[in-house]
């Protein structure tokens, strides 16, 4: 039994103010695997103390010594990479093999972008020619608090405690409750890379205790939250009396854009993109619409692909998902699967239940569903899990139509093999992405949304940039 109680306030490991336990359950076994402590009023207002205590200092540091933290920090990082996906693997389900190629190498990324993006950043700009003495300073928000979720941790860790480090704020951290064993552990990193006492800190709790306490936090500049869309904007009501800045990542209802000329693994690519995570990724492509000559050649392929998805524990090394986080959302999926076949939908592979052989853990049996109308309950709601609605268009208008006729709008996807089509498209999708013929996102992209699905800009430059205040300077003297 792992037993971690302590929060991380003020560059040292402290007992909370109040013992309140919470157990950590292995989604794998249903077993409890761990202990942590949440959080009360008391521990976020001395990790805030900390933050506003140690803001000075740190947002006034050179560039190149911020810099070199967070160098050291990935050299750590990388050096305790197994540790890492095993932390992940027990808490929240990954396959320990994809724990550590994706979950544990997103954080890898996005840190390396980061430092690439920084090593060319510049803080004080001109406004431009014909301005003489006109400048822009882009100054750090201040106390920042940090809130994560559970479905890819350093994923959403990365991209929010490395930019603001870099950017000269300090940081308070609320990991998910439901997986915090990567965060203590990431925490154990920081402390080692060196920071600054203050500079960051980590309270564990749940969105209704700490996440509101900072919120709601006077010293609190900004929020920068991952997560549902329900719980976005009940932060955004939360901190509106404190006028903070307020980043929101949120949900995702994707839509797969595959015409008749699309590449023969386009579908494939698809169905194994929807299952990734065990479904589990707000930018998930949930929503497969096939041009209608290529449909029912579609289906037959997303069913075999289906049937071909291993599911097993993520103890287990190898290629497969596993189970899903936690009881709540397998009885979620469970209650939509059942709901999508009531309403008419036709069951092409999986459907309700555990799969075979699977009678403990919250495993779910890779789905999909064919002849979803846009009305019906799985077209329109976020499943997180690895459910795929299969649905035909007949023109393109009617596809663009379908795919932009959701509250969400965080990733869109695209396959076809006119490059006039894809552009077209590609601008008139309403999401913060566009992703294309299978190519991924560049190096330092920004990563978000549009509408419900928040609009956080988080990634390279535009991530570092989230994370400073704008200040316009007249009259600067340039000798």
């Amino acid at each position: 039994m792992i037993e971690k109680r302590d929060f991380y306030i003020n560059g040292r490991w402290v007992a909370p103010a109040e013992p309140q336990d919470l157990d950590v359950i292995d989604p794998s076994t249903e077993e409890v695997c761990a202990v942590i402590s949440v959080g009360s009023k008391v521990d976020t207002d001395a990790a805030v103390a900390a933050a506003k205590a140690a803001l000075p200092g740190w947002s006034m540091t050179a560039p190149a010594t911020r810099l070199a933290h967070v160098e050291r920090l990935l050299e750590i990082y990388k050096a305790r990479a197994t540790e890492m996906a095993h932390a992940i693997s027990l808490e929240m389900g990954a396959p320990i093999d994809m724990a550590l190629s994706e979950q544990v190498g997103s954080g890898v990324w996005h840190t390396s972008n980061f430092i690439n993006a920084f090593k060319n950043f510049t803080f004080l700009r001109p406004l431009g020619d014909g301005t003489p003495g006109a400048m822009i300073a882009l100054e750090p928000v201040g106390v920042v608090g940090l809130i994560t979720p559970w479905n890819w941790p350093m994923n959403q860790i990365s991209l929010k405690v490395i930019p603001a480090l870099l950017a000269g704020c300090t940081i308070v951290l609320k990991p998910s409750e439901v997986a915090p064993l990567s965060a203590l552990l990431f925490t154990e990193f920081v402390d080692a890379a060196g920071l600054p006492k203050g500079v960051f800190n980590l309270v564990n709790g749940d969105g209704a205790g700490v996440g509101t306490q900072l919120s709601t936090h006077p010293d609190v500049e900004m929020i920068s939250f991952t997560g549902s869309t329900r719980a976005g904007i009940a932060i955004t009501k939360a901190a509106a009396d404190t006028v903070k800045r307020v980043c929101l990542e949120l949900g995702g209802k994707g839509a797969n854009l595959i015409f008749a000329d699309a590449d023969e693994a386009a579908v494939k690519r698809g169905v194994r993109h929807c299952f990734n995570n065990s479904g589990q990724s707000c930018n998930a492509p949930s929503r497969m619409l096939v041009e209608r000559p290529a449909y029912e050649r579609a289906v037959e392929i997303a069913r075999e692909a289906a049937e071909a998805t291993r599911v097993a524990s993520a103890h287990e090394a190898g290629r497969h998902i596993g189970p899903v986080v936690n009881e709540t959302q397998y009885g979620k999926i469970q209650a939509l699967i059942e709901t999508a076949i009531a309403e008419g939908a036709r069951l092409v592979a999986g459907g309700p239940g555990r799969p075979d052989g699977l009678n403990r853990g919250y495993f779910v049996r890779p789905t999909v569903f064919a002849d979803v109308t846009p009305d019906m309950t799985i077209a329109r709601e976020e499943i997180f899990g690895p459910v795929l609605s299969i649905m035909a268009f007949d023109t393109e208008e009617e596809a663009l139509n379908i795919a932009n006729d959701t509250i969400y709008g965080l990733t869109n996807y695209v396959q076809s093999g006119d490059g006039t089509r894809r552009n077209r498209l590609a601008r008139r999708l309403k999401s913060g992405m566009v992703e294309m013929n299978g190519q991924p996102r560049g190096a330092g992209a920004p990563f978000g949304g549009v509408k419900a699905s928040g609009r956080a800009r988080e990634g390279g430059h535009w991530g570092i940039e989230e994370f400073l205040d704008v200040k316009s300077i007249s009259g600067w003297d340039g000798n």
